[in-house]
């Protein structure tokens, strides 16, 4: 009885320090004061702008639901809100906050001036495309550990500060579109991890000597008033832009090998800053780290002493029980029982009764038998792509199919959808069926860059910026199309009746000079295939880049599911089906038969465009080298985030071609619900599609209750939990869980497939 009332005892009190020790890891969990103050103090400096989750009193920003803001334990490490149509300032309180690492606020239009007390954690600024006045602060040469800063598109005056010492993380620095004005101070030159510096459209004079040592790959200092000759290592830059300066033409020589350039006046900046260097307020940031270093010291002690304390209740109880329990162990030993191996023949007698867990060998040899051919093939994960010679061999075994599918096309047209792709239209010069799109890479220099290079030959039609101005009535509003991060879209009508649209693409995204432009419509002109809207043309003239698409009837998919409700009511579940089997053909194609393979990059219901047959045509394709660089990698945040689009692994700056299959999942979900992928106007809980409806996707009765109530429930239940599931997989938050956009295709094939006659209930 004693042993019994002992180990009674024991087993409460190891429930009591387990309370405790779960009482104190939850209290670890609130976010840092310091973070929750500076981040309220920033709210409230924007002006108090309308953003899920944010809110001066109260709520814990590293909850989930703060948008923009991503948290590590306790600590707040990145706050991203591009293009939030954000105003106000920034505030006095950035600098407050212990652990920051990325602060994106790029393309807002945020004032004032630029904060002169940073977090000393920060790795990545992006404030680029406000309304910031003012100067650059001179206390960058406390962000020991900045890889990337981007102030261009701002009304930045005065010199660049001499602060660049000890940042020898930086890697890219963009300060273009700015007045700065002054020679380039001398600690430019201590950045030795310098890959990008942008300085185009500024006042800055002076020599460029001080950057001839750095390892640059790209450099643009065009259109500022830098002057004397250029130093002879500029020109084995890669990407080295200069036009717009006042140079004499001659080229600097080389130093000597035992001469520096440039001096540098300070000693390189490394470890803490000592007291001379300390900036204002660091003391009062060294006592509150200090503090808070403290606290979180204490919490670390009282769980070791918690766990200590458990280790020997546990063994102590151990002890205790272990004599009888071997004592019992022994005893049964000495009585044989005769149905002791019974249980273990059985098991292995009866492998199906215990599923899957037993012999899996067994069941994967055994899988193909129970499930059909056809419906096993789209779930393989891994296609393989086949050469040439294989493709042409399914052409011609497709072109020998019975005619009946192709004679049925005017009543629904799906028998087209369900036949294989057809042959992409020939190339002008190449008959091969498969198609290899090369990059665009700058031509290596190892001496001196020439001044021009050969104009690439284009097969497609270059038209004149006077031709496209009488086309489009001088690019008027009234034949505006839409607009989007790369540019507008006008509608052109050719002398003869015809219909083209017209993009015009910004300065900001398309500063390539004639000859890359050209490279990069060359590569577009190539891809083909039936649901990719095909290129016409394009315009190079006078510092104008233009591009001329076929011209689409029926506007876009989100016009048409958000915008006209009558013309809504004609899409019906049958249709929405074949436009999304028609998008994912031609992420297919882009993904797995182009050579090297194409991302979008900018897949959304917006570039869906619609022809007479309400067939989807893919927009966009093959410009994603413009939404890599300059001021549209930024902008595309717009796209990604703010509007419901965007892949979880975004965040981390990585885009591949899954994170084209989870934007696929979401125009997947547009077409389920009707609903936009990102709506203000809703309640904070429904406004990213995503989020709402990834929870209900499973669950039968919510589903159809999501379902969009203009298609007055004309749709087959079994093909709404067909087309859930392809959901459900497509915006997995893992990108190796997403399928491959081949699989997709056979799923939406299969999908129709399993309907009587190809028909779907409801429609005549």
């Amino acid at each position: 009885m004693d042993e019994k009332r002992f180990v009674v005892c024991c087993l409460n009190l190891e429930i009591l320090v387990w309370i405790l020790l779960v009482f104190a890891v939850q209290h670890s969990d609130e976010t840092d004061p310091g973070d929750v103050a500076a981040i309220n103090g920033l709210y409230a400096a924007l002006g108090s702008p309308s953003l899920p989750g944010w809110g001066t009193v109260g709520g814990d920003p590293c909850n989930g639901l703060w948008q923009g803001v991503i948290c590590e334990n306790t600590n707040i490490v990145t706050i991203r809100l591009n293009a939030a149509n954000l105003g106000g300032e920034l505030g006095d309180n950035l600098g407050s906050f212990s652990s920051l690492k990325t602060l994106d606020l790029s393309n807002n239009h945020i004032g004032g001036s630029i904060p002169s007390i940073l977090p000393v954690t920060l790795q990545n600024i992006f404030l680029s495309a406000n309304e910031f006045t003012g100067s650059i602060p001179t206390s960058l040469s406390y962000l020991s550990q900045l890889s990337a800063m981007s102030l261009n598109g701002n009304h930045l005056t005065g010199g660049i500060p001499d602060s660049f010492h000890g940042l020898t993380a930086l890697v890219n620095l963009d300060l273009s579109g700015n007045s700065l004005s002054g020679s380039l101070p001398p600690s430019l030159g201590s950045l030795s991890s310098l890959a990008t510096l942008h300085l185009q459209n500024n006042q800055l004079s002076g020599t460029l000597d001080v950057l001839q040592d750095l390892p640059l790959a790209d450099l643009n200092v065009e259109n500022n008033l830098f002057s004397g000759p250029i130093p002879q290592k500029l020109f084995s830059i890669p990407n080295f832009k200069k036009d717009g300066n006042p140079f004499d033409g001659s080229i600097a020589p080389l130093p000597p090998p035992n001469s520096s350039i440039t001096p540098l006046s300070a000693p390189p900046f490394s470890g803490s800053p000592t007291s001379a260097q300390t900036p204002p307020a660091a003391s009062a940031e060294s006592s509150s780290t200090g503090s808070k270093k403290s606290l979180s010291v204490k919490r670390v002690v009282w769980i070791s002493i918690a766990a200590v304390l458990t280790f020997i209740i546990l063994v102590l109880a151990i002890l205790l029980i272990l004599p009888r329990c071997l004592r019992k162990w022994h005893e049964t030993q000495r009585t044989p029982k005769q149905h002791e191996i019974a249980p273990y023949v059985g098991a292995r007698e009866n492998p199906g009764d215990s599923g899957s867990l037993v012999q899996p060998g067994r069941d994967i040899e055994k899988a193909p038998l129970v499930v059909k051919p056809k419906e096993k093939q789209p779930r393989r994960p891994a296609p393989i792509l086949k050469p040439p010679h294989e493709q042409e061999v399914n052409v011609l075994t497709t072109s020998a199919l019975p005619k009946k599918d192709n004679n049925d096309m005017n009543p629904s047209r799906f028998d087209i959808d369900l036949m294989p792709p057809p042959p992409h239209p020939p190339l002008p010069t190449l008959p091969h069926e498969r198609v290899i799109v090369k990059p665009i890479v700058p031509a290596e220099d190892t001496t001196v860059k020439p001044l021009t290079r050969p104009v690439p030959l284009t097969f497609v039609k270059s038209y004149t910026i006077a031709s496209l101005q009488q086309y489009t009535n001088s690019f008027s509003q009234d034949n505006l199309l839409g607009s989007g991060m790369l540019g507008s879209v006008y509608r052109a009508e050719l002398p003869n009746g015809k219909l083209l649209a017209v993009k015009k693409l910004d300065k900001r995204v398309c500063s390539q000079q004639k000859d890359e432009f050209l490279d990069l419509v060359n590569n577009i002109d190539i891809i083909r295939h039936a649901n990719v809207v095909e290129l016409m043309g394009y315009c190079a003239e006078h510092g104008q880049r233009l591009l001329v698409h076929e011209y689409c009837t029926n506007g876009t998919l989100q016009d048409a599911l958000h915008s006209d409700d009558e013309f809504k009511k004609q899409l019906s579940w049958n249709t929405r089906i074949r436009m999304a089997l028609g998008a994912a053909r031609a992420l297919e194609y882009l993904h797995e038969v182009c050579e090297p393979p194409i991302i979008h990059k900018n897949f959304k219901s917006a570039n869906l465009l619609l022809d007479d047959e309400l067939a989807v045509h893919v927009s966009d394709c093959g410009l994603a080298p413009l939404l890599s660089s300059g001021a549209a990698s930024q902008l595309s945040g717009q796209l990604l985030t703010t509007y419901g689009y965007s892949a979880p692994e975004f965040e981390s700056g990585i885009y591949t071609s899954q994170s084209d299959v989870y934007s696929f999942g979401v125009v997947m979900l547009e077409l389920l619900t009707g609903r936009m992928s990102f709506d203000r106007t809703r309640t904070r809980g429904e406004q990213f599609l995503v989020r709402w409806a990834i929870p209900q996707l499973h669950d039968i009765d919510a589903l159809t209750k999501m379902v969009d109530p203009s298609l007055n429930g004309k749709y087959p239940i079994k093909s709404l939990s067909h087309f859930a599931d392809i959901i459900s997989r497509c915006v997995q938050h893992e990108p190796e869980f997403r399928p491959p956009m081949s699989e997709v295709v056979q799923d939406l094939i299969q999908m129709i497939k399993r309907e009587p006659n190809n028909r779907l209930h409801g429609e005549l």
